[in-house]
């Protein structure tokens, strides 16, 4: 067959299938037959020149028979676009129909198809389907493990993995990751449909199954073992993300899996990838409670500088950050996960009667939250200064406020708790300036504009000023972090100071005469360099004009 053409292949086929109809009538007839001894002989120098047809076909073509080009066509085209060599016109005057709509290489994919499905409907009723499966097997295996080593995936076991570095672990979950889902989607559904096809109309299906089975299971036991391997690992709260994408890519492939290792002797690949969603989701749930522990555990008394943002706020709320856009993945790993001993008053998920398994997760992260706060609270007691403590409180809560609201935690949380928390940083904004600057205020009597002596009045202005220079001088050295909020406080005490010290100024301007002290108007100038954290005083005291000599004026 091999060098001649298509019409001289398909007489060739024709030949042995009716080589095949004699024999079975001369059984019939005269099983001692010489006749028939010779048609054996003829019939094995046939199945002999099928078998090397065969192998030329899937060595020669197996660009053609690429699993991406072979999975590009569905499975109507699979079923009712191919001929094989028994219909009256050729494979090509079939694809010519749709010639204009598909590509060489699909084109040539077809008729190669074509070509091992008429050899296999030769050969298997033949008696030499052993031989025929045993070639393709063969062939089509070593296109899967070549497939699988030029995407990366590599032969380990578990004590290989648990000796690596997890920098190194890190590389080989990308790049399983980059290639699990051309794994499913293009090699072992491409390999299904050939087999589909190719073995299709041959005894009920059996041969389709063994020769997928053979040719897929150390490939998918390679694809599919890897993520539990990595589940053992040692498990610490920083690995859970590259856990969750392992579980991700399984979940979101779990319908294809199905599909393509559907028959009996296919499902152990689903039970592996079934077993590695367990593991994974078995180590998930750990890591969360190793992170809610650690938490629970971290006892540093070490005072942020400044009444600063803690760095246990910050790695809390950007590790949650992350696992928000896990919502959907966590809600089914977490499903049977202990409930958090949150208080319904204090939080209940908006979305508890629509979405249960979301509503899981949102009342797990409002738990790991309100964990964390209390934890800020007490360490808000390490300082001496209570404006300082509460300002420790404002820059924590008002980042955690900022985080939930910009990231996809405010969908989880809702509305409501953001409302509530807002309300929180105001609160502490509201002890904060009471706190940190009632010495300043209380310097002033309670009615500025009521008549005083002399002595009194300068009394009263010259505590102002003083206190006034020495908070300022202090609260230079403290931090808002958010600019905004800073801002805004920067405002509203300046608002405050400004209203009574200028109510005051006017009125016993006439007293304090050669007494050197601030204008009203330059208390907002003043106010500039406080909450930057940096002790810089620059624009507060450096400029003459921000002070006042009442006889210039």
């Amino acid at each position: 067959m091999a060098g001649g053409t298509r019409f001289e292949a398909k007489q060739y086929i024709n030949a042995v299938k009716r080589l095949r109809t004699a024999m079975k009538h001369l059984v019939a007839q005269d099983p001692t037959s010489k006749t028939l001894v010779r048609s054996q002989s003829l019939m094995q120098l046939a199945m002999k020149t099928l078998v090397r047809e065969l192998c030329q076909i899937l060595s020669s073509n197996r660009e053609h028979l690429d699993p991406e080009v072979v999975s590009n066509r569905s499975s109507i085209e699979r079923r009712s676009s191919f001929s094989d060599f028994d219909d009256e016109m050729y494979v090509e005057d079939e694809f010519g129909v749709a010639e204009n709509s598909i590509s060489e290489t699909e084109r040539m994919s077809m008729i190669a198809m074509a070509d091992l499905k008429a050899i296999a409907d030769c050969m298997i009723p033949s008696g030499y389907g052993k031989e025929c499966v045993k070639v393709y097997i063969t062939m089509r295996k070593s296109i899967v493990e070549e497939a699988l080593y030029r995407l990366g995936v590599e032969w380990l076991n578990f004590s290989q993995v648990n000796k690596m570095d997890w920098e190194v672990i890190e590389l080989k979950v990308k790049t399983w990751l980059n290639a699990v889902k051309v794994a499913i989607n293009t090699l072992f559904h491409g390999e299904r449909i050939l087999c589909d096809y190719v073995f299709g109309a041959t005894s009920e299906n059996i041969i389709v199954e063994s020769c997928f089975a053979e040719i897929t299971r150390e490939g998918a036991t390679l694809l599919f073992g890897f993520p539990e391997m990595v589940a053992k690992c040692k498990k610490t709260p920083e690995k859970i993300f590259k856990i969750l994408d392992l579980y991700e890519a399984i979940s979101d492939n779990w319908s294809q899996i199905q599909s393509i290792f559907s028959f009996e002797s296919t499902s152990s690949a689903r039970s592996l990838a079934v077993n590695s969603m367990v593991k994974l989701g078995d180590a998930i749930r750990a890591m969360l409670s190793e992170f809610e522990s650690a938490i629970q555990k971290e006892s540093s008394k070490v005072m942020v500088p400044a009444g600063g943002i803690h760095p246990l706020t910050r790695y809390v709320l950007n590790y949650i950050t992350f696992l928000s856009d896990y919502s959907v993945v966590l809600g089914n790993i977490i499903i049977d996960y202990p409930q958090s001993p949150l208080p319904e008053n204090y939080y209940r998920s908006p979305m508890r009667n629509e979405n249960p398994l979301v509503s899981d997760i949102s009342e797990q992260i409002a738990w790991l939250i309100l964990v964390v706060l209390c934890k800020i609270d007490a360490k808000a007691e390490l300082y001496n200064d209570v404006a300082l403590s509460y300002l420790f409180l404002v820059n924590n809560m008002q980042y955690i406020v900022e985080k939930v609201r910009n990231s996809n935690l405010g969908f989880l949380l809702g509305e409501d708790w953001l409302t509530k928390h807002k309300l929180k940083v105001k609160e502490y904004v509201s002890k904060y300036e009471r706190m940190g600057w009632s010495k300043v205020l209380s310097s002033l009597p309670e009615n500025p504009t009521v008549e005083m002596p002399m002595k009194q009045v300068r009394a009263c202005y010259m505590s102002f000023n003083a206190s006034f220079q020495e908070t300022c001088r202090k609260q230079s050295r403290w931090i808002v972090s958010d600019p905004k909020l800073r801002e805004e406080i920067k405002i509203s005490i300046g608002t405050n100071l400004t209203r009574k010290y200028k109510e005051f100024y006017e009125r016993h301007r006439s007293k304090l005469a050669l007494v050197n002290g601030f204008k009203p108007e330059y208390i907002g100038n003043c106010l500039s360099d406080i909450l930057h954290g940096t002790g810089d005083l620059s624009h507060s005291y450096s400029t003459k004009s921000l002070f006042h000599r009442s006889n210039r004026g």
